[in-house]
């Protein structure tokens, strides 16, 4: 039974020990920066033949030519038809899901006309090509495809172009089979920095692209923050959280498993529960020890709720509302009586989960929402992937004659007011009579 982090809010270090416990450092050294930056100068200087050293050198893959890297089309659609039927049912089940969701999320072009003739507005356009990176190998995650590739395909992107690394040449046919469904243009079996340098600077045969969203290791999410600026990125994400308030009045071997559904991912992943009733407390973690025995992935569950596990007592559910908007957790679930009156008072969190009926883990997979969240406390000032993410926001400004003349004294006064002569007169010039 891991020992698990005991808090509660009428302690006078509560907030300071809370903070201490949300505390976490990405574990991208100096040494990993330096190897990064080594990776991605290479790729941009010597492009395809780069990329194909480190693969080889990386994913012990021993490949001649970029060619050999492309998945084609018609080996996805073969993974599709090999896996179970109840796989690929889910899968297609989950696209669905996902892109009806995604469909309310689309943003229009607007515009008006002032009395003078003016026309004001903004235009929306979808990103050219966007990049998606998905881990490979043993691991599977068909689902990172989905919720990465399907708003990408709701806004409109003509290409995305997924990475995928294959080491040793292993397939996952469900990741295969994702990309078949979610409509990737392109599949390369490449990954690693490699990887993200290739879709940010392009080479021979990568097109650059102008996004790249997607999880993967230290390597690739340090490779993301130095690329970012020569395109864009989704976000650094952090280890996976979930914070779950409950009232008392649910199962408590529920309460558990949910825990334990974050804290599976790795060591570093971070679950807490708060509660008003501290005997309900007590109750989980009973559950805790009587579950986790049965848990395959049992020695990363209880060193993650060891090191970053807590059971936090507060006076009230309006207390618990502090302490949810100062964790700004990843996954929120609220297991309460009025699950919906709580989540209207949230203001930092990834995703809302109302109601005890209500699993985090349907929000991975296929509740329809993305289940790419900021973490890290983040929260406060990011929001879930989405169709916006992969949309591009032009302001439209027109002009009359009348709203020249209109305009152009205050841009006139405004721009001498910063020392700008040729702003002013630029502005002026189109005030005057034609030819005066």
């Amino acid at each position: 039974m891991p020992e698990i982090t005991r808090l509660d809010s009428a302690q006078a270090d509560f907030r300071e020990r809370l903070g201490r416990l949300l505390e976490w450092e990405s574990v991208s050294d100096d040494r990993i920066k330096d190897t990064v930056r080594g990776i991605l100068d290479d790729v941009r200087r010597r492009g395809d033949a780069a990329v194909l050293e480190y693969t080889r050198r990386f994913d012990h893959l021993d490949v001649a030519s970029m060619a050999e890297l492309e998945i084609p089309a018609a080996e996805l659609e073969a993974a599709l038809e090999r896996i179970p039927a109840d796989q690929r049912e889910a899968l297609r089940a989950a696209a669905e899901r996902l892109r009806a969701y995604a469909g309310h999320q689309s943003m229009a072009s607007w515009s008006y006309t002032e009395a003078d003739g003016t026309v004001l507005g903004q235009q929306v356009s979808p990103l050219d090509r966007a990049g998606l990176y998905v881990p490979g190998g043993k691991a599977a995650y068909p689902s990172s495809v989905l919720m990465n590739a399907v708003p990408a395909k709701v806004a409109g992107v003509p290409e995305v172009i997924m990475v995928v690394p294959t080491p040793r040449g292993e397939r996952n046919d469900m990741v295969m089979a994702a990309a078949a469904i979610a409509g990737v243009d392109r599949v390369i079996a490449l990954g690693g920095a490699q990887a993200v340098a290739a879709l940010a600077y392009g080479t021979e045969s990568i097109p650059q692209v102008d996004k790249i969203t997607g999880p993967g290791n230290v390597f690739v999410a340090t490779a993301k923050r130095q690329v970012f600026g020569t395109v864009g990125i989704d976000m650094i994400a952090g280890p996976s959280e979930i914070l779950v308030v409950c009232d008392g009045q649910t199962d408590p071997d529920w309460i558990a498993m949910d825990l334990f559904s974050q804290a599976e991912h790795d060591e570093d992943a971070q679950a807490i529960l708060v509660s008003p009733d501290g005997a309900f407390l007590e109750r989980v973690a009973e559950s805790i020890e009587r579950l986790l025995p049965e848990m395959p992935r049992r020695e990363i569950i209880a060193a993650s709720m060891a090191e970053r596990g807590a059971l936090i007592k507060v006076r009230d559910l309006d207390e618990a509302a502090e302490v949810i908007d100062f964790v700004a957790p990843e996954h929120l679930e609220l297991s309460v009586a009025d699950a919906e009156g709580l989540a209207a008072r949230v203001r930092n969190a990834g995703a809302i989960f109302m109601g005890r009926y209500t699993a985090e883990a349907l929000g991975d997979y296929c509740a329809g929402p993305n289940h790419v969240l900021p973490t890290s406390r983040t929260a406060r000032f990011s929001s879930p992937l989405g169709v916006y993410d992969f949309q591009k926001r032009s302001s439209l400004i027109g002009c009359s004659a009348a709203g020249a003349a209109n305009l152009g004294p205050t841009a006139a006064t405004l721009a001498r007011g910063e020392g700008l002569e040729a702003h002013a007169r630029s502005a002026e010039y189109r005030t005057r009579e034609e030819g005066g």
